[in-house]
């Protein structure tokens, strides 16, 4: 039985309560806007059904509108906003069944390939699959200070360098764009609850089976991993095994 779109008031300039970083005056500012409002969409911060302005969201950065519109625009070509003519930008809605979807095409591509990976694994290949290590130290850091934002940059990272290790550009660019159109809607209350640490101490678990090439038990761990996501995460009261 498919579930209801997730209900959010509407409301127009939407961002006076968004905790968004100060990023100042930098090179790559477009992107740098793009990789932080793509974290606050994922968490949920930005809901669905509420419109953002970018002059508003702009005050918010520290920055002018200009790189903010842009940054916007490049997340509307992904899908995740929706183009409001003269007034911003609104979130895009979820259904509960297009999270579930996303789950399973997740589980789908990533846990055979984090086998492959492991099971590929030589000397050639494991000093890339090391350097997975302080990543996922600094994902265990995160969430222990409750950064969710850079949290989830940082997770995101970790999980597309981790791909690459498969050497398949496609795979990694399906599953970036598969990760941006999650939502976790119950991060706030993992980190409340605090239970955030044990879900990242996984990434851990994963880079040591990985370099030891324990291939089977590294996709295992990976299926859970992804469902944890799906489950305590997006809002569910699942318990972490």
């Amino acid at each position: 039985m498919e579930s209801a779109s997730v209900k959010t008031p509407r409301r127009d300039a939407g961002a006076d309560d968004l905790s968004l970083p100060q990023v100042g005056q930098r090179r790559n500012l477009r992107q740098e806007i793009t990789v932080a409002l793509r974290a606050a969409l994922v968490t949920g911060e930005m809901r669905p059904g509420v419109l953002y302005s970018a002059p508003t969201l702009a005050e918010k950065f520290g920055v002018s509108a200009t790189p903010v519109r842009e940054a916007m625009l490049d997340l509307a070509g992904e899908g995740l906003v929706e183009p409001v003519r003269n007034k911003g930008f609104r979130v895009s809605e979820l259904s509960e069944k297009d999270l579930d979807e996303i789950t399973y095409l997740r589980q789908l591509i990533e846990v055979p390939a984090v086998g492959d990976v492991a099971s590929a694994m030589d000397d050639a290949m494991r000093p890339r699959a090391e350097a997975l290590r302080p990543m996922a130290r600094t994902i265990v850091r995160l969430a222990t200070e409750r950064d969710l934002l850079a949290y989830v940059e940082a997770d995101r990272q970790f999980h597309l360098a981790l791909l690459e290790l498969t050497g398949n550009r496609h795979l990694v660019d399906l599953v970036a764009n598969l990760r941006a159109r999650s939502r976790l809607y119950g991060l706030q209350q993992l980190a409340d609850r605090g239970e955030l640490g044990r879900s990242a101490a996984e990434h851990e678990e994963i880079v040591e089976l990985v370099v030891h090439g324990r291939a089977a038990e590294a996709a295992d761990l990976m299926r859970r991993h992804i469902q944890h996501v799906r489950g305590v995460w997006a809002g569910y009261q699942e318990p972490m095994n």
